[in-house]
C-alpha cells in the first residue's frame, strides 16, 4: 500500500518536473517511502514498548544512540515488517535488557565497556560509515568524515555511560553502542540480505572497466 502511494506520488513529480530522470527518481520514491514508512512504524514501535512498560525506556535509547548510528550508519530492513522487528530489537530489546540485567560487581560493568568499545573500534575501521545500495556514500571525504565521527561518538557514548549512577540509563547507553556496532559488521548484513553501496559502486566500477 505505502509502495503504491509513493509510486504515484513519484510519477506526478516526474510528470510535473521533466528534468527528474528515472535515477533521480528513484532517489525520490525511496525518500517518499522512508518518510511515509515512518508514521505506521512509528505508531507500531510505540505501542509495543508501551505494552511492554518500556516506553520511555525505549524513547532515550532511540535518543541515546543517534548520533553514532547517524554517523556510522547500518542495515536497512526491505520490507516495513522486517524493519518493525529490526527496530523492535535494537530499541525495545535494549530497554528490556537494560532494565532488568545488572552488571555487579562494579569491575563487570568496566571489563564490558572495554570489550565493546575495543571491539567497536575494529568494526568502526573496517565498515563504517555502513551504508546501502540505496543511499551510498562514494566521496572520500565524506566518509573519512563520517568515519572519524563514528570514533567520537562511539568513545563518548560509552564514555558517559562510566559515570552516570543509574544502572538502567548506563545499561541504555552500553547495550546501544553494542547494538549499534552490530548493525554495521558483514554478518548482519548477510542475514539481512544487505550490501554495502560504497563496496557495490567500486564492484561495479571494477566490472564497466574490465568491459
Amino acid at each position: 500500500m505505502i509502495e503504491k502511494l509513493c509510486n504515484k506520488l513519484t510519477k506526478k513529480i516526474q510528470n510535473k518536473m521533466p528534468d527528474v530522470d528515472d535515477e533521480r527518481a528513484e532517489v525520490i520514491n525511496y525518500g517518499l517511502q522512508l518518510v511515509i514508512g515512518e508514521i505506521p512504524k512509528t505508531f507500531v514501535l510505540l505501542l509495543i514498548a508501551y505494552s511492554f512498560g518500556v516506553l520511555k525506556l525505549s524513547i532515550l535509547a532511540l535518543l541515546f544512540v543517534m548520533p553514532y548510528k547517524t554517523f556510522s550508519g547500518g542495515v536497512h530492513l526491505k520490507t516495513h515488517i522486517g524493519c518493525i522487528i529490526a527496530t523492535s530489537i535494537s530499541y525495545i530489546g535494549n530497554a528490556l535488557l537494560s532494565k532488568y540485567i545488572i552488571l555487579e560487581p562494579i569491575y563487570i560493568k568496566y571489563i564490558l565497556i572495554a570489550i565493546i568499545w575495543i571491539f567497536s573500534l575494529f568494526m568502526i575501521k573496517l565498515y563504517a560509515p555502513a551504508d546501502t545500495e540505496n543511499v551510498p556514500i562514494l566521496r572520500k571525504k565524506d566518509r573519512d568524515l563520517k568515519r572519524g565521527l563514528s570514533y567520537i561518538t562511539m568513545t563518548l557514548t560509552l564514555f558517559i555511560s562510566i559515570f552516570i549512577t543509574n544502572s538502567t540509563i548506563s545499561n541504555l547507553l552500553i547495550f546501544g553502542t553494542l547494538i549499534q556496532t552490530m548493525s554495521i559488521t558483514k554478518l548482519v548484513y548477510k542475514l539481512t540480505n544487505n550490501k554495502y553501496g560504497y563496496e557495490e559502486y567500486i564492484k561495479n566500477k571494477e566490472s564497466t572497466n574490465l568491459a
